[in-house]
């Protein structure tokens, strides 16, 4: 019997199968999985995770393997060619925000020590389980805070979809054979 899944995976995907069933909603808190979710959220910005996730491998190469520190220091010429290059999301403006979002998450972990002590301002440590909602008290609460910091294309749909993402808030649903309700 073929295992159920969230009623938003696409079977079809080999990719966005393993996605699904090894990686989303895994706590996994360190900063350079984290930058690597915050610059593909913010590619996500309008379209639909699948379509990001096929383009995942194309990003890793372009983006220095999330690297973000390479990435702050990314020249104008640099973006430009970014632009050009196959197989990535080739949208300025979010291009340009990951260069300034690597900037102000370095900036973060130089006040914080990690980006997830960051987020530990906002979250006690607890696995929030919830599903079926596009963002949070916490999504906008973070959101906020970050553009006040200078990031780009931070919304709260696009940080809640964050948070689920890096495992702080799990939201495989009822029916999926991943799903457990927190208590």
């Amino acid at each position: 019997m073929a295992k159920k899944r969230c009623v938003w995976c696409n079977e079809k995907n080999e990719k966005y199968v393993c996605y699904h069933d090894k990686e989303w909603g895994v706590l996994n808190l360190s900063d350079s999985y984290l930058f690597e979710m915050l610059l593909l959220e913010a590619f996500q910005a309008g379209l639909s995770w699948e379509c990001v996730l096929n383009k995942r491998e194309a990003f890793r190469k372009a983006f220095d393997n999330f690297d973000f520190v390479k990435i702050s220091k990314y020249s104008s010429e640099k973006i430009a060619k970014l632009q050009k290059t196959d197989g990535i999301i080739k949208h300025r403006g979010k291009i340009e925000a990951a260069h300034v979002n690597a900037k102000v998450f370095l900036l973060l972990i130089e006040e914080f020590g990690s980006f997830e002590k960051y987020l530990r301002n906002f979250w006690n440590g607890e696995v929030i389980y919830e599903s079926n909602l596009a963002y949070s008290s916490l999504s906008e609460k973070i959101s906020k805070d970050l553009q006040k910091r200078g990031m780009k294309f931070m919304g709260k749909t696009i940080v809640y979809s964050f948070l689920q993402a890096i495992g702080i808030i799990y939201s495989h649903e009822k029916g999926c054979f991943l799903f457990k309700n927190g208590i």
